[in-house]
């Protein structure tokens, strides 16, 4: 009922992904969402931030903001980054995403989109087929609407998590019946040798 929100990762913080690891895997450009994502709603770039884009610029990566905030908000917290930026983004929207792509010139093959909400971030980088990561907000006091979407996106979440244990529950069960078949299969060809002898 709800996949097409379900994130393809999901992290406890934006600073905790192995982004060597995404570029050794081929991937060439990071979109991020600002707040709560990178840092608390409404401040500016702090030196975790900074220190983030440095390494990510060091690594090789092309990185771009995408933001449903205004012109002002954006370039604020950009100052201190120096990297591309789409404000008014109107994320689910898909054109923020494209056109991040394009000052990135990356494609959705090699890029990654980082946000911290499912209905705007996550589903909009979902519907175009682009690979994404959901974190944890890293305020948990937010605005009266947020607060509402947070409400639901629990529901969401605990679907989400619920199909993940049930898959990873399939997995334990095929491994095993692949085990015990192994061990037939054994314990037939050791039967089998045994006759085979005797004859």
């Amino acid at each position: 009922m709800f996949e097409k929100y379900f994130p393809d990762e999901t992290v406890s913080s934006t600073y905790d992904i192995d982004y060597e690891k995404l570029y050794a895997d081929g991937y060439r450009g990071l979109l991020f969402d600002i707040d709560n994502t990178l840092v608390k709603h409404g401040e500016g770039a702090d030196d975790r931030a900074k220190e983030l884009f440095l390494r990510l610029k060091k690594i090789g990566f092309e990185c771009c903001l995408i933001s449903n905030n205004k012109k002002r908000r954006v370039y604020m917290f950009n100052e201190d980054i120096g990297v591309h930026s789409v404000f008014n983004a109107h994320k689910p929207a898909a054109k923020g995403y494209y056109y991040a792509m394009e000052l990135m010139n990356t494609n959705l093959n090699n890029t990654v989109f980082i946000g911290d909400q499912l209905f705007t971030d996550i589903f909009g980088a979902k519907r175009i087929g682009m690979k994404n990561y959901l974190v944890a907000p890293i305020n948990k006091r937010e605005e009266i609407q947020i607060v509402i979407k947070r409400k639901l996106e629990n529901v969401v979440l605990s679907e989400y998590r619920a199909k993940i244990k049930a898959k990873l529950r399939a997995r334990e069960i095929e491994k095993g019946i692949q085990s015990q078949e192994k061990r037939e299969i054994k314990e037939w060809k050791k039967k089998r040798y045994t006759q085979l002898r005797r004859q």
